[in-house]
C-alpha cells in the first residue's frame, strides 16, 4: 500500500454546491479526471470544465428519479477495490472497472429539511442511499481513495496533493474516520426523527449524532478533555448563539449558560423582562421586572455574593442600562435574544466577559430528548416541558392564596424546576429572595434557603429577611411536615408543590395549623 496516491481520478456528487467549481478547477488541474452525476455535472460543465457524465461510466442512465444512478459495480468497484490484490486487479480488468483516488460527496440536505418543518413525504425524499453507500465504500478503502464529506475535506486533499503530489496514507485515514462518523450522525438524525414520527418513546436502537462546533480546553475539570457538539436541533440556545466578545468559552461556561437560558425562557419576554443569574448550574438569583434593569436588580439582590462570576441570561433583547448595572461587578458570560448597540459597546470595556447572543428564545413547551451517560450505557427521556397554570392548582388548605400570591407560586414553581433538587424557592412580588439547591434532605434545602436570606438582610441591613410574607416552592412533595415547617419559620405564607406523599394529610393539617395556604400541582420537577 503507497503512502501517497496521486489524484488521478475523482467523483464528486454534491447537495451543497458551495465552493464545487472552484475544487473541480483545482483537481483539473492536478490531472485529474472528473465523473459526476446529475446537477452536480451540468454545473461543472457550465463551468467549462471537463467532466464525465456517472452514466457515461456505469452504461446505465439516471433512472427513478434520480434514486438510481450511483448503485453500480463500476461505481463501487471503483472505490473499494483493493488495486495492489491480484485478484481484485483481474476483476477490474475484466469487468473495465477503473479505480477512483477521490470522492467528494456531501449528502442530500435531511437535517435541514427536517428542521424548516417540511412534511413526511418530503424528509423521506431527502434522505441520502447513494451518497452514504459511496462514503462507506470509500471510507472503508482508505489505502487508496481520499474521501471527502465537506468543503473543509477537499481544501484538506487539495492542499496536501499540491505540496506532495497527492494524498498520504495519514490524511486518507483521517478522512475515512470523519466519514464514518458523518454517515453515522446523518443515520441518527434519520432514526431519531423517524421514532419521532412514530411517537416511539422507546425504539430498540437509539443512535446519537452531532457536529463538532468548538474544542474545549478541558472539560470540568483541566484533567479532562472536552468538546461541544451540535445536533442540529433548532432551539435557540448556546447552539446557535454568536458571540460577540470575550474570551473562549468553556465547558462549565457552555453547561452553566444553558442552564441559564432555559430557565429565562421560562418567562414570556412579551408580558415581563426576567433576568437570571446562575453559578454552577444553579439559580442564584431570579426575577421579573418592568424592564431588564429592574429584573437584574431584583435578581442580583437575592444572593449577590454568589452572583460573582456567574452567568446572567435575559429574556429581551438587552440595554444599555440594564449592561451597565451587570458590568458594575465580575461576570462570565451574558446571554440573550439580541442586543443593542450601546450594550455592545459597554461590554466592550470588559474584555474577559463573554457576550453571546442567540436570535430567539428556547420554546419551554417544546419537545426534545436528555442524555445522561450511566455505566454501560445512557439514560434517555424527554426534555422536562412540563408547565402549571392557575388552573392547575388544586388548593388543599383551609386558607386560600390570593391573587398576588398565585403569581408569585407560579413563578416560584418555575423557578424550583431549574433547581438541582432537592429543590426549595422563597419568592415575593416576582423575584426570588431564597434558594436552597441539591440537599440530600428537602428539611436541609429549606433550612439553606432561609440561612442565606437572613445572611442578606443581616448584610444589607434589613431589620428582616425578605422571606417574611414570601411564598415556598418545593420541587417534589414534602415527604414529612418538617420542611414546610421550615418554610413557615422563614416567614412563608403559602407554599406550592406537587403533593403525594403518603403523609400529604399530616402536611395539610401542619399548613392549617399554621394558618398558611397551600397548592397541589400534581407536577413534580426532580432535576439531578
Amino acid at each position: 500500500m503507497a503512502d501517497i496516491i496521486p489524484l488521478k481520478r475523482a467523483l464528486i456528487s454534491v447537495s451543497d454546491k458551495t465552493g464545487l467549481i472552484d475544487h473541480a478547477k483545482a483537481l483539473a488541474g492536478l490531472g485529474a479526471k472528473l465523473v459526476s452525476t446529475g446537477g452536480t455535472k451540468t454545473a461543472i460543465a457550465d463551468a467549462g470544465i471537463a467532466v464525465e457524465d456517472v452514466s457515461a461510466v456505469t452504461g446505465f442512465p439516471e433512472m427513478m428519479d434520480g434514486r438510481v444512478k450511483t448503485l453500480h459495480p463500476k461505481v463501487h468497484g471503483g472505490l473499494l477495490a483493493l488495486r495492489e490484490d491480484k485478484e481484485h486487479a483481474k476483476a477490474m480488468k475484466e469487468h473495465g472497472i477503473e479505480g477512483f483516488d477521490v470522492l467528494y460527496v456531501n449528502l442530500y440536505p435531511f437535517e435541514a429539511t427536517v428542521a424548516r418543518g417540511a412534511d413526511f413525504d418530503t424528509c423521506i425524499e431527502n434522505i441520502d442511499i447513494g451518497g452514504p453507500a459511496m462514503i462507506r465504500a470509500a471510507a472503508k478503502n482508505y489505502g487508496y481513495v481520499a474521501v471527502a464529506t465537506d468543503a473543509d475535506d477537499m481544501a484538506a486533499i487539495l492542499a496536501e496533493a499540491k505540496e506532495h503530489g497527492g494524498t498520504s496514507l495519514a490524511l486518507r485515514k483521517r478522512l475515512s474516520a470523519k466519514a464514518f462518523a458523518r454517515t453515522g450522525a446523518y443515520d441518527a438524525a434519520i432514526s431519531s426523527w423517524y421514532a419521532d414520527q412514530l411517537e416511539d418513546k422507546a425504539p430498540t436502537y437509539r443512535a446519537l449524532g452531532g457536529k463538532l462546533r468548538q474544542s474545549l480546553r478541558y472539560g470540568e475539570n483541566p484533567h479532562q478533555d472536552a468538546a461541544f457538539y451540535v445536533t442540529g436541533e433548532q432551539r435557540y440556545g448556546v447552539a446557535t448563539a454568536k458571540q460577540l466578545q470575550g474570551k473562549e468559552l468553556s465547558y462549565n461556561n457552555l453547561n452553566d449558560t444553558d442552564a441559564a437560558f432555559e430557565l429565562v425562557a421560562e418567562f414570556d419576554p412579551k408580558q415581563t423582562a426576567a433576568v437570571a443569574i446562575i453559578k454552577h448550574a444553579n439559580p442564584c438569583g431570579v426575577a421579573e421586572g418592568g424592564n431588564l434593569l429592574e429584573a437584574y436588580k431584583r435578581a442580583l439582590e437575592c444572593d449577590p455574593t454568589s452572583a460573582f462570576g456567574g452567568i446572567v441570561a435575559v429574556n429581551r433583547r438587552l440595554d444599555k442600562a440594564a449592561a451597565e448595572a451587570m458590568a458594575e461587578i465580575f461576570t462570565e458570560v451574558v446571554i440573550a435574544p439580541e442586543a443593542d448597540e450601546d450594550a455592545v459597546a459597554v461590554f466592550a470595556k470588559k474584555k474577559n466577559l463573554r457576550l453571546l447572543v442567540t436570535g430567539g428564545l428556547p420554546n419551554p413547551g417544546a419537545p426534545g430528548l436528555m442524555i445522561k451517560t450511566v455505566a454501560g450505557g445512557f439514560l434517555a427521556q424527554n426534555r422536562d416541558n412540563g408547565r402549571i397554570g392557575a388552573a392547575d392548582l388544586k388548593i388543599v388548605t383551609k386558607k386560600k392564596p390570593s391573587e398576588a400570591q398565585i403569581r408569585d407560586l407560579i413563578f416560584a414553581f418555575k423557578v424550583a424546576k431549574h433547581v438541582k433538587s432537592n429543590a426549595i424557592i422563597y419568592a415575593k412580588d416576582g423575584a426570588t429572595v431564597g434558594i436552597g439547591a441539591g440537599q440530600m434532605s428537602r428539611v436541609d434545602s429549606a433550612r439553606v434557603a432561609r440561612l442565606k436570606a437572613e445572611d442578606i438582610a443581616h448584610t444589607n441591613g434589613w431589620t428582616d429577611p425578605k422571606t417574611i410574607g414570601s411564598v415556598c416552592a418545593s420541587d417534589a412533595f414534602f415527604p414529612f411536615a418538617d420542611g414546610l415547617l421550615q418554610a413557615v419559620q422563614a416567614g412563608s405564607t403559602a407554599v406550592i408543590q406537587p403533593g403525594g406523599s403518603i403523609r400529604d394529610d399530616e402536611v395539610i393539617k401542619a399548613a392549617d395549623e399554621a394558618e398558611i395556604a397551600m397548592v397541589f400541582t400534581g407536577m413534580r420537577h426532580f432535576r439531578h
